[in-house]
């Protein structure tokens, strides 16, 4: 069965690639949207001009609908020098401890242009565009709509999906608690919104006259129709195709999935200044006492992007942002494309069993 939504999505199943930022590949996107999901380009890193390029190579591997993610940033950051040199030395340490031999530089920019991106991202003209950290202008929303761009905001709480759906976005993906990587709250402090998938679906169901994305801690087909029944229109996936050939997650981090418990996701400031859900690992536990003290995001995030890949050069994923959701330890290592149909499969099945 499809639902009008995935129809007017252009894809066979119900079924999203999350977007995620650094870890996304072309080959990945394309894969996805080749067995009939929706793949998702996280460019929120992204440079304009390398999504420009990534677009291309999507588009030359695949000719299916795809979706590109960005993160809603202001255009200038305050900085407090202070901190800067505080988490600077603290990171610095940290490196030397651990033997790696590459240290903290200040970047020209603290993150790309999100307004330079947003022009891209247009330029590009995906089928969808999803977004995330804060909303977008109405202008930008228009924009969107006049080149029939299918938009999709990203909320963990219903009031921050009823922010979307006032904006005029076509779908909101609820980021609940069980999900990986940076949260996407704007209207309340992240602490505050970690909501499980089955409180705050059916919560928003009710509340939005919009369709509904579930995202978090969904791992398997049985989870992808366990949101269907609570209302979603479509799930989106993450953590389940960070183990895939084409993902770009460095192979230590790779490696480390598998071997995961529950326990040990939890939400981290350190790697970027901004709450994230990932393993508490060597680095969390280091960086624990200053945590509170570092600069807010992207200011953080730059500072550890030298450690970060060094840590993954040197096969140390103890020391990356290996950020996943609280079902990391079902990974499964195979093709995307094909984990995409054993997804669908495993879908039909507990359709059936349900029936």
């Amino acid at each position: 069965m499809t639902s009008p939504f995935v129809a007017r999505l252009g894809i066979t199943h119900p079924l999203i690639q999350a977007p995620m930022s650094g870890s996304t590949t072309p080959a990945l996107v394309a894969a996805v949207s080749n067995a009939g999901g929706l793949g998702s380009m996280g460019a929120g890193y992204l440079e304009p001009q390398a999504i420009l390029e990534q677009a291309a190579q999507v588009r030359a591997l695949s000719d299916r609908p795809f979706a590109i993610n960005l993160f809603v940033l202001p255009e200038t950051f305050d900085v407090d020098e202070v901190a800067i040199a505080s988490a600077r030395k603290h990171l610095d340490d940290l490196m030397e401890r651990e033997g790696l031999a590459v240290r903290t530089v200040r970047p020209a920019r603290w993150a790309p242009s999100f307004a330079d991106q947003f022009a891209a991202l247009c330029e590009a003209r995906p089928a969808v565009a999803s977004f995330a950290f804060d909303l977008l202008t109405p202008a930008q929303v228009r924009q969107l709509k006049q080149l029939d761009i299918t938009l999709i905001g990203t909320a963990t709480t219903v009031d921050e999906a009823h922010a979307w759906a006032e904006l005029g976005a076509d779908a909101v993906s609820l980021q609940s608690a069980e999900a990986g990587g940076h949260r996407g709250s704007f209207l309340h402090e992240p602490e505050q919104a970690l909501i499980g998938l089955f409180a705050l679906l059916p919560l928003a169901v009710r509340a939005l006259d919009i369709p509904v994305i579930a995202a978090g801690g969904i791992m398997n087909g049985r989870g992808i129709l366990a949101a269907e029944v609570l209302g979603a229109a479509a799930s989106q996936l993450g953590t389940a195709f960070l183990a895939c050939p084409e993902c770009g997650a460095a192979e230590a981090w790779k490696r480390d999935l598998p071997k995961a418990a529950e326990h040990q996701v939890g939400t981290i400031r350190s790697f970027s200044g901004r709450a994230a859900r990932g393993l508490r690992n060597t680095y969390v536990e280091a960086m624990r006492p200053y945590e509170a003290s570092l600069p807010a995001y992207p200011v953080t995030n730059a500072l550890t992007s030298p450690l970060r890949r060094a840590a993954a050069a040197a096969g140390r994923g103890d020391l990356l942002s290996e950020w996943c959701g609280q079902g990391v330890g079902m990974v499964r290592a195979m093709p995307a494309g094909e984990l995409v149909k054993v997804l669908m499969d495993e879908y039909a099945q507990a359709r059936k069993a349900l029936a």
